[in-house]
């Protein structure tokens, strides 16, 4: 275990690094820690993205410290990756991630009710996956929430995670179509129609989803017309949620650094209607 100190002008963080949380698959977490930390401190969970098939906990670092500076202590756990390991690996990763981080040293009880999390990208999918069954406040950047229906609507695009430069794509469309099926196939273990079903955000058990705010690009690779869809689903469910729509093509990390405040002031807002 490797503890680091990293300083800032008004601030400072210790982070804790490579925690396993999952011995049988050799799962770490990295702890970020706000200087004041306290028992009354709220712990935040960041998942981070990459399409199921690559990215890791370092990668976000500095969302991390950023966390740890706003007051949340901050857990960044890495979770299995296809297509060593295809659905539902990464979900039952992060559920056992939860269940972990709930009967460790790291938490007091009832600390169940001081958890909240932010996903970016498929890190947002396996956040509402994790909401659903635990309640936690849920702040999720550019998720993806619809594989089966866009799969049948894109049976003509040719999967692959640099389009540009195998088939020579300039349109930002084709590739982001690109993209969306090779890590969508790529976790589904194939063109599996029934795989694809259970990977929908909407089939997840939701009973326990609580609040929940959605952050998309206006035209990016994750469709809005899917998440408008999903959001009518939770309407006709009664379930609260809430929809930023911000200009322009950013995709999760590319703007959620500049929205790191919008999301901690839903969370922190959600915190103080709950007590």
């Amino acid at each position: 275990m490797l503890i680091t100190l990293i300083k800032g002008i008004d601030s400072m963080a210790i982070i804790k690094k490579d925690i396993i949380y999952d011995k049988d698959k050799n799962l770490a977490t990295d702890i970020y820690y706000p200087n004041d930390t306290s028992s009354h401190t709220k712990i935040l969970i960041f998942w981070h993205g990459g399409g199921w098939f690559r990215g890791n906990k370092e990668s976000v670092k500095a969302v991390g410290i950023n966390l740890a500076n706003a007051g949340f202590m901050t857990f960044i756990p890495e979770y299995s990756l296809a297509p060593n390991r295809t659905f539902p690996n990464a979900h039952e990763d992060a559920v056992n991630f939860v269940k972990w981080l709930l009967d460790s040293d790291y938490t007091d009880e009832n600390d169940e009710e001081n958890i909240v999390q932010i996903g970016a990208s498929v890190g947002g999918t396996m956040a509402i996956y994790v909401a659903g069954k635990y309640g936690f406040p849920t702040v999720t950047w550019s998720a993806p929430i619809d594989y089966s229906k866009w799969m049948k609507n894109h049976e003509d695009v040719k999967p692959s995670y640099k389009a540009a430069d195998e088939f020579g794509y300039t349109d930002s469309h084709q590739i982001a179509n690109s993209f969306y099926k090779y890590f969508a196939l790529t976790y589904a273990g194939g063109n599996i129609p029934a795989t694809l079903k259970k990977m929908d955000a909407k089939n997840y058990e939701l009973n326990n989803l609580g609040s929940l705010m959605m952050i998309n690009s206006a035209d990016e690779l994750t469709p809005l017309d899917s998440v408008m869809d999903f959001i009518k689903y939770l309407a006709q469910n009664d379930h609260e949620v809430e929809l930023l729509v911000i200009k322009g093509h950013g995709h999760a990390m590319d703007y959620g650094k500049d929205y790191l405040d919008e999301s901690l002031d839903f969370l922190f807002q959600t915190i103080k209607r709950q007590k």
